[in-house]
């Protein structure tokens, strides 16, 4: 085994997100996902001669939040130029892009790695349209080609080399998609391809400032097989170097299958693609009115809803970054709390609501998604009917265990139904009426007497063995606060 102790893994990512307009970027063709091959194409999709592009505001929009968030320069003079190669899956002979003047500059991605923050630079941030696609599993011996794509809005995120590990990249990876998703601009679904991951990795020597020859490896379709190329790339330039073999520039592809990369092609450099100026789109200015309205639009992140719930709802970091790690998962929590009846009173204090939703949200909500591997999505029960299964813990009418092991339940086999009816029908409405436990608590250390002469000599912790004896006499219907403070005042007797 080769040991890569001694070397640096460089990488850089380019990340190309598809953006959530309705049409393309230079003609009003659909993009969206799951139709017929070469159904959502028109003459200027095909790159027919005499065929004029248009602009698509609201891409521009998409590109310049996505810069604001990542802390860039809007760059105010905009232009597209044409990035000519031939390729099966490019109907043009060219790609639409922006390489002199891209829409976003610098900036920079904040991560978290074992606790401490890393800023990870940007290069830029461009706008440019998306090729066709390409089947090679439809026909066993032609390529069939699906143009469907071919126009799609993109956004294409470039890091400076400054990620050390494919740990750092993995995080780093983990954050776009997030940004993208909280900002509703892409879906960050990277098996269906909205979201694709080009790495640029090279290795020195631990010390040295030079960066060693980059190779590329391109169209990752997970953010795990990001890592894994990544851990993969670097064992082999490391043996390369050992054994004092050339490193050629080159664009590689990676296998899932065997966690191994092979060469494509040799890698072009910016001059085999001959820029020059897109002649049938004239260049545009943006205006800081524009972009401050954008700024003003944006949406809460999940940094900003993580120092929310910190702060307002008092959880802990842990709970707030995991209920903040899925924007929908985030935005259902989110729901609940805004749900919540006016009339349960929380005090000055507002974390009870954070907490006590945080609580269902993490634990029995959670673990009916991974159990169903679901997405919140697809949770049968709206936020609403959450809020109101809560309400009647806080408000004493049942208490957690009944309403975990018994009333969730039976709301996921009637999600229409009002929760306080389904109590009601199982006749589970908690008892607080002291006069009614009284005499379970009297039966229970009555038939457990032996063991109140062992609380009584020092055996505190039984307790908790009379309080569950009373809950299960009771069918769970006991009030626990109230059944604790009646037995702690006969145990003293």
């Amino acid at each position: 085994m080769t040991d890569t102790s001694a070397y640096e893994v460089v990488v850089g990512l380019e990340v190309h997100a598809q953006l959530l307009t309705k049409s393309k970027l230079f003609c009003g063709d659909s993009i969206a996902f799951g139709a017929a091959p070469n159904t959502h194409v028109s003459p200027i999709t095909l790159g027919h001669p005499g065929t004029l592009p248009k602009m698509n505001k609201k891409a521009i929009e998409f590109a310049i939040k996505m810069g604001l968030v990542c802390h860039c320069e809007i760059s105010k003079h905009n232009y597209f130029a044409r990035k000519n190669y031939f390729y099966p899956d490019l109907p043009k002979g060219y790609q639409v892009s922006q390489h002199t003047t891209p829409i976003c500059k610098n900036g920079f991605v904040k991560i978290n790695i074992r606790g401490e923050e890393k800023l990870i630079r940007l290069n830029r941030i461009h706008l440019e349209e998306d090729a066709g696609k390409s089947l090679h599993d439809v026909d066993v011996a032609n390529t069939c080609i699906d143009y469907n794509r071919a126009g799609t809005p993109l956004i294409e995120i470039v890091s400076e080399p400054d990620l050390r590990s494919s740990e750092e990249a993995f995080v780093y990876l983990t954050e776009i998609r997030k940004l993208v998703r909280y900002l509703e601009i892409c879906d960050g679904n990277m098996e269906e391809g909205s979201l694709r991951c080009d790495v640029n990795i090279s290795v020195r020597k631990k010390g040295e400032t030079r960066l060693g020859t980059r190779v590329e490896i391109k169209n990752l379709n997970s953010i795990r097989n990001v890592k894994r190329a990544i851990e993969a790339e670097a064992i082999r330039l490391t043996q390369l170097l050992e054994t004092g073999e050339k490193i050629i520039q080159q664009t590689r592809s990676f296998d899932a299958e065997n966690g191994t990369t092979t060469a494509i092609r040799d890698k072009e450099d910016a001059d085999d693609y001959r820029y020059f100026a897109e002649p049938d789109l004239t260049p545009f200015q943006l205006q800081d009115e524009f972009i401050e309205t954008i700024r003003q639009s944006m949406p809460e992140l999940a940094e900003q809803r993580i120092k929310k719930y910190i702060t307002t709802g008092q959880l802990s970091m842990y709970d707030a970054t995991v209920l903040t790690e899925e924007k929908s998962f985030s935005d259902y929590f989110e729901e609940i709390i805004t749900s919540f009846p006016l009339t349960i009173q929380y005090g000055e204090e507002q974390g009870g609501r954070y907490k006590t939703a945080a609580n269902w949200m993490l634990g029995p909500v959670k673990s009916w998604l991974n159990e169903n591997q679901k997405d919140i999505n697809e949770f049968p029960l709206p936020p609403g009917q959450m809020a109101g299964l809560i309400a009647l813990i806080d408000t004493g009418k049942i208490n957690f265990s009944v309403a975990s092991a018994k009333i969730f339940p039976q709301m996921l086999k009637e999600p229409a139904k009002n929760p306080e009816d389904i109590v009601t029908e199982l006749n589970l409405l908690q008892q607080s009426d002291v006069s009614a436990i009284g005499p379970i608590i009297d039966k229970v250390l009555e038939k457990l007497a032996d063991k109140v002469t062992e609380y009584k000599k020092g055996k505190k912790g039984l307790l908790a063995l009379f309080v569950g004896e009373v809950m299960k006499q009771s069918k769970g219907k006991a009030d626990p606060k109230i059944t604790n403070e009646l037995l702690l005042e006969k145990l003293k007797s």
